[in-house]
């Protein structure tokens, strides 16, 4: 019988084209005038901080990390977050979030932002960002402006624009 447990491994180069194709089945051609997008847009991911969930040979899920500045503060930009649409509601998403961000605090990283959901995400320790703190390049929901302190106190302070890392 083939085992088909869910594994996460490190995103790497070689994984790019197949999480194309599933950030492309997931969200459609709309997703790169997306503010979160334009952040990332020329940058490489962190692949110590990016998973990819597989069942099998057949990847079922990624989730990037990408450097950005916070106002004067580094920080990391979550996402995209894919699941694909055949395998949501199962805990693939929350398994690669938890991986990443645990990745990140082992590596130093204080601060992790995203552009989200907050009844999804702030059951893994997301924040609505405070009104006026941050400000994005682009057209964004507040309400979705979502920070995760891997530090305890990590955010306090913390303002500016959201740009990305030099």
């Amino acid at each position: 019988m083939t085992d088909l447990s869910l594994a996460l491994a490190n995103e790497s180069p070689a994984d790019l084209p197949i999480v194309e194709k599933l950030a492309e089945r997931a969200f459609g051609p709309g997703r790169f005038a997306r503010t979160a997008y334009r952040l990332r847009e020329g940058a490489a991911p962190d692949y110590d901080l990016s998973f990819v969930a597989r069942v099998g040979t057949l990847v079922v899920g990624a989730n990037r990390m990408t450097s950005i500045r916070l106002g004067a503060a580094p920080g990391m930009l979550l996402g995209p977050l894919i699941v694909d649409p055949m395998f949501r509601s199962r805990g693939i998403g929350r398994a690669l979030i938890e991986r990443s961000l645990a990745a990140a605090r082992a590596a130093g990283h204080r601060l992790v932002l995203l552009v989200g959901d907050e009844p999804y995400y702030g059951r893994m320790g997301f924040a609505r960002v405070p009104p006026g703190r941050l400000v994005m390049p682009g057209p964004v929901d507040p309400a979705r402006l979502l920070v995760c302190e891997l530090v305890e106190g990590a955010f306090a302070g913390v303002t500016g624009a959201v740009l990305p890392a030099l």
